[in-house]
C-alpha cells in the first residue's frame, strides 16, 4: 500500500511538471509593440501593424470574422484576416444595406435587412497585404477595409496609435504597417526568445500620393 502511495505521487509530479513544461513551450513568444503616428490626422486609428511573413503553415479560423454595418457605418472600419477567412456581414441598421469591393475578385454580395448576414470569403492574397475597400450601392457614404495578411502576427492600432502583437516567435522579420491614407518604410527587426522585454517599432505614416 505503502510503495503503491509513493508510486502515485510520484507520477502525479511528474504529470505537473510536464504539464507546466508544455504550457511553459506554448507561452514562449515576444510582443512587439509601438505607436503608430499619422501625419495630418487628428487619429491614428485602423493601422494595421504586421508581420510580413512568418513560418507556417497557417489556417482560417473555423468561424467568420464579424463586420457589422451599424449606424451607416462599418465595424469596425478595418478588419485585417488571416488569407482564407470568412467573414460575416451582420446588419444591425433597421433599414438595408449591401456590401461590395471593386478590389481583388470585385465581389457584390447583395442586399440584405435587419439582422441578417451575407458573408464572403477571402480565399487568396497573392501578395500581401491585400486591401479590399468596402462600399455601399445603396449609401455611397459607408466606406470599410479588409485587409487580408498571410499569417495572424498583426495588430490594429488604437485613436492615440497603440499597437501590441503579442506571442511571436524567435526569429527575424519584418514589420510593415497599412493605412488607407498613407505608407511607411518596413522596418527589419530580430525577435529573441529569451527576453520579457518588449521589441518596439515605431511608425511615422506619411500620405501616400
Amino acid at each position: 500500500m505503502h510503495r503503491r502511495l509513493t508510486c502515485s505521487i510520484v507520477l502525479a509530479g511528474v504529470l505537473v511538471v510536464s504539464v507546466l513544461h508544455g504550457n511553459m513551450r506554448a507561452a514562449v513568444g515576444s510582443t512587439i509593440q509601438g505607436t503608430v503616428k499619422v501625419i495630418g490626422l487628428a487619429s491614428s486609428a485602423d493601422a494595421v501593424v504586421y508581420i510580413q511573413q512568418a513560418s507556417g503553415p497557417f489556417t482560417a479560423p473555423a468561424e467568420p470574422a464579424d463586420m457589422s454595418q451599424q449606424s451607416m457605418q462599418f465595424v469596425p472600419r478595418v478588419l485585417p484576416v488571416v488569407v482564407g477567412t470568412t467573414v460575416r456581414f451582420l446588419n444591425r441598421d433597421s433599414l438595408q444595406h449591401n456590401a461590395l469591393s471593386p478590389d481583388g475578385d470585385k465581389y457584390n454580395i447583395g442586399t440584405w435587412r435587419q439582422g441578417q448576414a451575407k458573408e464572403h470569403t477571402f480565399a487568396k492574397c497573392d501578395k500581401p497585404p491585400c486591401a479590399y475597400v468596402q462600399l455601399s450601392l445603396m449609401h455611397p457614404g459607408m466606406a470599410g477595409y479588409v485587409v487580408v495578411l498571410q499569417n495572424p502576427l498583426f495588430a490594429t492600432t488604437s485613436k492615440d496609435g497603440q499597437y501590441k502583437i503579442e506571442n511571436v516567435p524567435p526569429g527575424a522579420y519584418s514589420v510593415a504597417v497599412w493605412h488607407a491614407d498613407g505608407r511607411a518604410p518596413t522596418r527589419p527587426i530580430t525577435v529573441g526568445g529569451t527576453t520579457t522585454q518588449p521589441t518596439i517599432v515605431d511608425f511615422l505614416v506619411g500620405h501616400s500620393s
